[in-house]
């Protein structure tokens, strides 16, 4: 990925991100914002949400990464979502 990532964005963040992130411990995750603060030229601090298998949002964190190793994540990677429909109510 070269562009920066736009919040709303789904990545894949893994060794390529950056080396704490190898193996077991790459994740998903969900881009709330990006920060403007000076970094290391190719490096990027981003705030979002890790996300579990299901899509769920499981924690909240600040990562610093190499742009040029960021991914987009697959359509793939998550179920669809199932929107939520208000339960009815019986008046009786």
């Amino acid at each position: 990925m070269t562009a920066r990532p736009c919040p709303g964005d789904l990545l894949l963040i893994d060794s390529r991100a950056s080396v704490q992130f190898a193996g077991n411990r790459a994740l998903l995750f969900r881009v709330v914002s990006v920060s403007d603060r000076p970094t290391y030229h190719g490096w990027i601090w981003l705030t979002g949400y890790v996300l579990d298998r299901r899509g769920e949002a499981i924690d909240k964190r600040e990562i610093y990464v190499q742009l040029a190793g960021l991914r987009p994540a697959a359509s793939q990677t998550l179920p669809p979502r199932r929107s939520r429909q208000p339960t009815a109510t019986r008046s009786g």
